[in-house]
């Protein structure tokens, strides 16, 4: 049986000042309104291009990110490495408008497959459909309205980007995984997701969609998703998450007065999630899957599950993932047990990935307990060091 709580195991990676240093950090991030006013003054101060960046990069950014570049993570990449931790390296650069950054990210994505290739150290890739296409395109198609002309090429070429990527991982055998977004624009990257999974997912799961098990319609949707997988014969590969959109689901619900999609409540998401992954695993025959997330309890159940089914724990259909940075005395404690485990390691320039560091502020103010855990836990290995030393 796997525990969380060796905090030896959990931080074995870190020294002292490295230590004392996240501590300060999560110890920053768990003030709710220094951490929104410092968010606000940040983006005025790149937007005015004010030196701030090498402050940036050797606080939040270096806890989270893995560099501006490949090339810069692979010093986190082997440091994971030694403790049994993969890499999924994911190009975070946000908000992108232009076909030249829509081409940018695909060259991006296609870079990582080819570092991935190199060893089994990285053994998945992933990207955003907004990093690919326009957003207002994709709304308009998960609202079945008609496109104008622009908007049909725009649309098709985002399709035909996402392709060339989907091709090169298929023709590298390296799974991909396209992350989930915001409702009013998921249907069409379902849509996007089911296609490719026909054209690659024939053999294997090599494309991944993401499910975010706070929306309350997304157990049936793996459900109708396994039926048609029987019935059309593919495989698929599936990320199951919580969630990472629920503020912003919930408001524009109130707003534009429709049902919001959001669970009612945590305990609804938390049930969801459960019956998700244990779904996936009594259907191992069409699904592989990446268990991504922050909770004890649902990853304790994904290794019951393992052993009680008698699979290895290195069957690569079953993964865990956290994100950089947080939740190490889940991801380590796991891979000393010999289970498959990776860590979300988001790389780009420092001002473009401001947009993902900004929300892991956010989410460690407002997800009940997170910041606490994680300064508890530093805590204890910092005095278990210190009894040690004594």
């Amino acid at each position: 049986m796997v525990t969380f709580n060796n905090t030896k195991i959990a931080f074995e990676n870190k020294n002292n000042t490295q230590l004392r240093k996240a501590y300060w950090l999560f110890k920053f991030m768990g003030i709710n309104w220094l951490t929104k006013i410092g968010a606000v003054l940040l983006k005025i101060a790149l937007f005015l291009r004010l030196p701030v960046k090498g402050l940036v990069k050797i606080t939040v950014f270096e806890h989270f990110c893995g560099g501006e570049s490949i090339e810069e993570c692979e010093t986190r990449i082997q440091e994971l490495a030694n403790f049994n931790v993969k890499t999924i390296l994911d190009y975070s650069a946000e908000g992108k408008e232009t076909d030249e950054d829509f081409d940018l990210s695909m060259g991006k994505a296609v870079a990582s497959i080819e570092r991935a290739k190199k060893d089994t150290n990285v053994p998945f890739c992933v990207f955003k459909v907004t990093a690919l296409m326009p957003f207002d395109v994709l709304k308009k198609v998960s609202a079945k309205e008609e496109l104008s002309e622009q908007e049909t090429l725009d649309y098709q070429k985002g399709r035909n980007r996402i392709d060339i990527i989907c091709q090169n991982a298929a023709n590298a055998g390296i799974p991909l995984m396209i992350d989930a977004e915001e409702s009013w624009i998921q249907d069409a990257i379902d849509e996007i997701a089911l296609i490719m999974m026909h054209r690659y997912n024939r053999d294997s799961a090599v494309v991944y969609n993401t499910a975010q098990m706070y929306r309350h319609d997304r157990l049936e949707y793996l459900k109708e998703l396994y039926r048609q997988s029987v019935i059309e014969g593919f495989y698929i590969g599936m990320k199951v998450v919580r969630g990472a959109y629920m503020e912003k689901e919930r408001e524009r619900a109130a707003r534009k007065g429709y049902p919001s999609p959001i669970q009612p409540d945590k305990a609804a998401t938390d049930t969801d999630y459960n019956l998700a992954i244990t779904f996936c695993v009594e259907h191992l025959d069409k699904f592989a899957i990446c268990c991504g997330t922050h909770n004890e309890a649902s990853s304790q159940l994904l290794t019951e599950l393992i052993e009680a089914k008698g699979l290895h724990r290195d069957d690569k259909r079953l993964f865990f993932s956290q994100l950089l940075g947080m939740s190490d005395h889940i991801s380590f404690n796991l891979s000393k047990k010999d289970y498959n485990v990776s860590k979300y390691v988001p790389y780009g320039p420092v001002a473009e990935v401001m947009p993902y560091l900004i929300r892991r502020a956010d989410e460690n103010t407002s997800i009940a307990g997170q910041t606490g855990r994680e300064l508890r836990l530093i805590q204890e290995e910092l005095d278990r060091r210190t009894r040690e030393a004594s």
